[in-house]
C-alpha cells in the first residue's frame, strides 16, 4: 500500500505560515523573479471574489482592493518539506520527496493506515501546516486520493472511486 501526503497550496502555505489570520482572507501569491509577476498560487478566498491563476496583481486588486499579495517564502518552502518528509519517515523508512509538498510512503505494514496518517495530518496542523492524505494500493491513485481527501481518504477499491470522478479530476495529476 502507498500514501501520498499532500499539502495544499504548498507555496502560498509557506508564506503564509506565520499569518494563520490570512487564510480566511483573499490571498495570492506571485513569483517575485518572473520578468511580469503574475499570480501563481490563491486560496479559496481569493477564488470566490474572482481572482484566478495568470493574473498581474494590478489586476487581482482591481477584482478585490483588500487582497493579500505575497511573494515566495524560499526558506519557509524549505522548512516545511523537511517538516512534511520527518513526519512522512515516521511512518515508514519508504519515503519519496514527489514534489514540492507531496510525499509518497510505501508501507509493508498495512494495519491502520488511516489513523496513522490522520495521526500525522494533526501533527502537521499542529506546526500550523495544512495537510491531506490519501492510501492506495498504487502511489498514482493514492496521490489522486491525497488530493480529493478531506483530511484521509483510504480507496479499498480504485474502480468504485474512480468510476463517478469527472476527467478534469485528471489535470491534477
Amino acid at each position: 500500500m502507498f500514501a501520498t501526503i499532500y499539502l495544499p497550496n504548498f507555496y502560498l502555505q509557506a508564506a503564509l505560515r506565520y499569518q494563520p489570520e490570512l487564510w480566511s482572507k483573499p490571498a495570492a501569491l506571485i513569483e517575485e523573479q518572473e520578468r511580469k509577476p503574475v499570480i501563481i498560487q490563491l486560496n479559496e478566498a481569493a477564488e470566490s471574489v474572482g481572482v484566478d491563476k495568470g493574473m498581474t496583481p494590478s489586476q487581482a486588486l482591481a477584482r478585490f482592493l483588500q487582497i493579500v499579495i505575497k511573494t515566495r517564502a524560499r526558506d519557509q518552502e524549505t522548512s516545511i518539506q523537511e517538516i512534511l518528509l520527518h513526519y512522512a519517515f515516521t511512518l515508514s523508512p519508504f519515503v519519496e520527496a514527489t514534489a514540492p509538498g507531496i510525499s509518497t510512503v510505501q508501507f509493508t505494514d498495512n494495519r491502520n493506515l488511516s489513523e496513522k496518517l490522520a495521526r500525522v495530518v494533526e501533527q502537521l496542523s499542529q506546526c500550523e501546516i495544512m495537510a491531506q492524505a490519501g492510501i492506495a494500493d498504487k502511489p498514482d491513485t493514492s496521490f489522486l486520493a491525497a488530493h480529493l481527501a478531506r483530511p484521509v481518504l483510504q480507496i479499498d477499491d480504485v474502480k468504485k472511486f474512480l468510476a463517478p470522478l469527472p476527467i478534469e479530476t485528471l489535470a491534477i495529476a
